[in-house]
């Protein structure tokens, strides 16, 4: 068995809250220099590259800034911090639920990122929290959809962070969301719904597989309904990729606010905070793996089309203040 190599700590401190980006060079690797090496695998393109080598943004393990001419050494790293296109300022706080010398719970906003990846980098649940809250080691259990709100749990020791996350795969986690969509007599409800999803990367739209082995089961629960609007308790068994969107949408009650499922919509503005995704994670319950403690939280946060169907179907301004 191939032992994993071991990441050395970085060498640059975080930047607004995120870690600068790293990368091992390949053992099998034959490029001359480093330099060679990068400008082959990024996709900044050669000019780049070598701007930032002959500023000294590019730093080996030891923190020493790596020189154009600085041979390739197999399985050696190297740090830098990317240049970050401007990000629309998601203008809704984070709430924090609970925290203790362990974990935060964070209750997400529509809108946000949990975590650094593609556009969203500064503007995520993350990067916020270890700003406000000094705590550049924290990271994630579990993430959330950037459009989904609720609650996401943290971890402030790293060396904690494994027990945390096998909660989640081993699926012992008790997790409810709400959701608002149409009401419809006709579907029977309550029901467990299950079916195989499966996603393909760089693909939007996640799919079932008729006939396919389930792999993922979600519990719909009817708990109200009005003005032909039904609020449904979500209660996923399974953590498949946009897992409770499709089974909604599968039962013909596809969430409200939902770009995706069923018809991928035009792309909104970063900007346009209207008509939020009205699906919010409500609870989280689990033994903490640490402490031993019974947890259970709960989001302070509601869904508008709910409680304020049209005020959240009316063309409001981008960025005005909603319940999200």
């Amino acid at each position: 068995m191939r032992r994993k190599r071991r990441i050395p700590p970085s060498p640059l401190p975080q930047r607004d809250g995120v870690d600068p980006f790293r990368v091992m060079l390949p053992v099998d690797g034959g490029w001359h220099t480093v330099r060679d090496h990068l400008v082959e695998r990024l996709a900044a393109g050669p000019g780049v590259i070598d701007a930032m080598l002959r500023e000294g943004r590019i730093v080996d393990a030891d923190g020493a800034a790596v020189a154009p001419d600085t041979p390739y050494v197999p399985g050696a790293w190297v740090w830098f911090h990317r240049d970050l296109a401007p990000e629309a300022p998601v203008p809704f706080p984070v709430g924090i639920v609970y925290r203790d010398e362990h974990i935060v719970v964070a209750d997400k906003p529509h809108f946000l990122a949990t975590t650094p990846r593609g556009s969203h980098v500064t503007e995520t649940v993350l990067a916020r929290l270890r700003r406000e809250l000094e705590l550049p080691e924290l990271g994630p259990a579990h993430r959330l959809d950037r459009l989904t709100a609720g609650l996401v749990l943290f971890i402030v020791r790293p060396a904690e962070r494994g027990a945390y996350q096998t909660l989640f795969g081993e699926r012992r986690v008790r997790k409810e969301y709400e959701a608002v969509s149409a009401y419809d007599p006709a579907v029977a409800l309550p029901r467990t719904v299950r079916s195989r999803i499966e996603k393909e990367r760089g693909v939007l739209a996640a799919r079932e597989i008729p006939g396919g082995e389930p792999n993922a089961e979600s519990r719909i629960e009817l708990v109200g309904q009005k003005n032909g609007l039904g609020r449904y308790r979500l209660i996923p068994h399974t953590g498949r990729t946009h897992q409770l969107r499709v089974h909604m949408n599968a039962l013909g009650l596809p969430i409200l606010g939902d770009p995706i499922y069923p018809v991928i919509a035009d792309p909104v503005a970063p900007d346009d905070f209207r008509r939020p995704l009205q699906l919010l994670a409500r609870t989280l319950e689990f033994t903490d793996p640490v402490t031993g403690q019974e947890h259970r939280f709960e989001s302070a946060r509601t869904l508008e089309a709910w409680s304020a169907y049209e005020e959240w179907a009316g063309d409001a301004s981008p960025g005005s203040a909603h319940s999200s």
